[in-house]
């Protein structure tokens, strides 16, 4: 233990880069491909995302997530995944409170 330290916990966490605790890998590559999905979209088919997101109860974020990590754009016959979603919100939200 160093000079003039009291034995206890630290007060600043240790720095942990945006990247984690593993390697750089293919960070930069990720980074600039989730820029890329969310920035590229027209207008018209941001227009479109909300207007379906809207019809289903969901944010833009949540619809479009859901084309980006499943590659599927949701219909009205996906009640369950759409309750999925919705209670991964409320979680969300309990756990950001909190």
């Amino acid at each position: 233990m160093p000079a003039g330290h009291n034995g206890g916990p630290p007060l600043e966490d240790k720095h942990r880069p945006e990247w984690g605790d593993g390697g750089i890998g293919n960070y930069f590559y990720w980074k600039a491909t989730h820029r890329a999905a969310w920035h590229n979209p027209s207008s018209g088919i941001v227009a479109f995302r909300i207007r379906k997101a809207e019809r289903l109860g969901l944010t833009y974020e949540e619809y479009t997530l859901e084309i980006l990590e499943r590659g599927r754009h949701l219909q009205i016959e996906d009640v369950e995944r759409i309750a999925e979603i919705k209670r991964a919100r409320v979680q969300r939200a309990a756990n950001y409170r909190s």
